[in-house]
């Protein structure tokens, strides 16, 4: 086969398959993520010769072409977006326990006591050892009681 019908061949592949695509999730950082899980338990497997990593293995490859083409995709964003969230929340955790910040958040919690406004849901910070005190919100202006 000469060069230029060999590109006609892939052209005419890469068309159809820009066809199948059409209305389909196709590929994001959740999946993305999923690669690298199955590559990590590619690896194990090659050291721990055990059935279960290879059904695994095969669980993570299902998953992973379902959502690329899932014709769903409000709930594929969905799934994304509570992704991306986590990987938000644990790469915070991770800078703050490097930085030694979780040590001045503890001593925040041993000095005061926070309260969530009932009406608004504005946290407002009361020294402790006060006992039982009045908490105006500065945000709504709502009074409520609390025990510090």
């Amino acid at each position: 086969m000469n060069n230029g019908k060999w590109n006609q061949l892939l052209t005419q592949w890469r068309e159809k398959f820009r066809r199948f695509m059409v209305g389909r999730y196709g590929s994001d950082e959740l999946n993305q993520c999923l690669v690298w899980v199955f590559i990590a338990i590619l690896f194990v497997r090659i050291f721990i010769h055990s059935g279960i990593w290879y059904w695994l293995e095969m669980a993570v490859i299902v998953v992973i072409y379902y959502r690329m083409f899932s014709k769903n995709t409000s709930q594929r964003f969905k799934e994304n977006q509570r992704y991306l969230n986590l990987r938000f929340r644990v790469t915070e955790w991770a800078k703050g326990v490097r930085s030694g910040k979780w040590k001045e958040d503890l001593e925040e919690v041993k000095k005061y006591k926070i309260f969530k406004c009932p009406n608004c849901g504005q946290k407002i910070r009361i020294p402790r050892g006060h006992g039982k005190v009045s908490v105006h919100c500065r945000k709504c202006g709502h009074d409520f009681i609390g025990r510090t």
